[in-house]
C-alpha cells in the first residue's frame, strides 16, 4: 500500500486544498465549529507563552494565516509556507486588512519539500492543523526538516490516533460541533440533513479500528480511485500516537518536549451544551480556559478532538 500511496498523497493534497472555494472556507472555520474555536484557542495561548527570544517564524502549511497574521501582529517576521495558492491569497487579504503584511513572506511549497532554507534558518517553527500528516509516507522526514531548519523552538500538531480512532464508531461526530445551524456553509448543512441517515446506514467494523489501530493510516484505495476520476478526495492521513510523535521529535534533537490533545475535554460534552457556552462570553472564557488547562494534561494528550499538539526546543549546537 505505502508504494501505491507515495505517488498519490502529495498529488492528492495539491488537488484538495487547491480547491477555489478552500481560502474562503478555511479562513471561516472559528465561526462555524465549535472544535476549531477550541483548538485554535489552545494553540494560541501555547504559542503566545513561548515567544520569548523569538524574532522569526515558518509557518508550515499556514492556510489562511490564522497564526501567522496573529504572530506578525505581535512584531515578528513570518514565513508563510502553504501548497495551497487559494488560502494564500485569502491569507493576503487577511494580512493587508491586519496591516502586518509587509511583516510576512507567502511561499508556495511543500512540505516534502523544504530545501530552499538553510538549518537554524528560524527561530521558531510551527505547524499546525496536521499538514505533516498529509505527507505520508514522508511524514518523518518532513518533521526532521522543520526541525532542521528550526533555531530555538518548534510547536506542531499533528493528527491523533486515539483521537480520531473513535470518529470511525461515531458517524455524526462533526454534527456535536457546529456552531450554527443556520450557516450557508454546504458541509453543515449536508451534516444536518443526512444525520439520520448516516446512523441508520452505520455498522460496526472492528477489523477496520483494528488496522487503524496498527498502521495509524486514514485513506488509501478509494482516495486514489475518486482522485482518479478526476475528484478531489480529503488527503490520505497518517494518524500518530503520543509516544511515537515524542520519541520522532527526540531523536532529531529536540528537547523539553511537551504534549497537549486539545478538545479532549469539549468531545465529552453534547452540542446543546457546547452551543449554549459559546454564546455566552464568560461562560465562553472561562470554558475555553478550563479546556486548556484540561488539554494539557498529559494523560489526556492522545485523545485530543483531531490533533496531537506538541512543543520543544531545539538543542544547541
Amino acid at each position: 500500500m505505502e508504494d501505491i500511496i507515495k505517488d498519490y498523497s502529495r498529488k492528492i493534497s495539491e488537488r484538495m486544498w487547491n480547491l477555489p472555494d478552500k481560502g474562503e472556507l478555511e479562513s471561516h472555520r472559528e465561526k462555524t465549529w465549535i472544535d476549531d474555536i477550541i483548538q485554535k484557542d489552545h494553540i494560541e495561548r501555547k504559542l503566545l507563552s513561548n515567544l520569548e527570544g523569538i524574532e522569526t517564524v515558518f509557518d508550515g502549511g499556514a492556510g489562511c494565516g490564522r497564526f501567522s497574521i496573529l504572530l506578525a501582529k505581535h512584531g515578528l517576521r513570518v514565513t508563510h509556507f502553504d501548497i495551497s495558492q487559494p488560502m494564500i491569497e485569502k491569507a493576503k487579504e487577511l494580512a493587508e486588512q491586519a496591516g502586518v503584511a509587509d511583516r510576512i513572506t507567502f511561499v508556495k511549497g511543500a512540505l516534502e519539500d523544504l530545501s530552499a532554507y538553510a538549518d537554524n534558518a528560524f527561530d521558531m517553527v510551527i505547524s499546525f492543523d496536521s499538514p505533516i500528516s498529509y505527507t505520508y509516507p514522508h511524514q518523518e522526514k518532513v518533521i526532521g526538516e522543520l526541525v532542521r531548519i528550526a533555531k530555538k523552538r518548534i510547536m506542531l500538531s499533528v493528527s491523533s490516533r486515539l483521537g480520531s480512532l473513535p470518529y470511525l464508531a461515531n458517524p455524526i461526530q462533526k454534527n456535536q460541533f457546529i456552531l450554527d445551524e443556520c450557516s450557508e456553509d454546504s458541509f453543515v448543512q449536508w451534516l444536518l440533513s443526512t444525520r439520520q441517515d448516516r446512523i441508520r446506514n452505520f455498522r460496526f467494523e472492528k477489523a477496520r479500528l483494528e488496522q487503524m489501530l496498527l498502521d495509524g493510516l486514514m485513506g488509501g484505495k478509494d482516495e486514489i480511485a475518486e482522485y482518479e476520476k478526476g475528484g478531489a478526495p480529503w488527503c490520505i492521513t497518517y494518524t500518530f500516537m503520543p509516544d511515537e510523535l515524542e520519541n520522532l521529535l527526540r531523536r532529531f534533537g529536540v528537547e523539553n518536549i511537551e504534549m497537549a490533545g486539545p478538545g479532549a475535554y469539549a468531545r465529552t460534552i453534547p452540542n446543546e451544551i457546547l452551543v449554549k457556552i459559546m454564546e455566552d462570553r464568560q461562560q465562553r472564557m472561562d470554558f475555553l480556559e478550563f479546556c486548556y488547562q484540561y488539554d494539557e494534561n498529559p494523560y489526556v494528550c492522545g485523545m485530543g478532538k483531531d490533533n496531537l499538539l506538541a512543543k520543544g526546543d531545539i538543542v544547541s549546537c
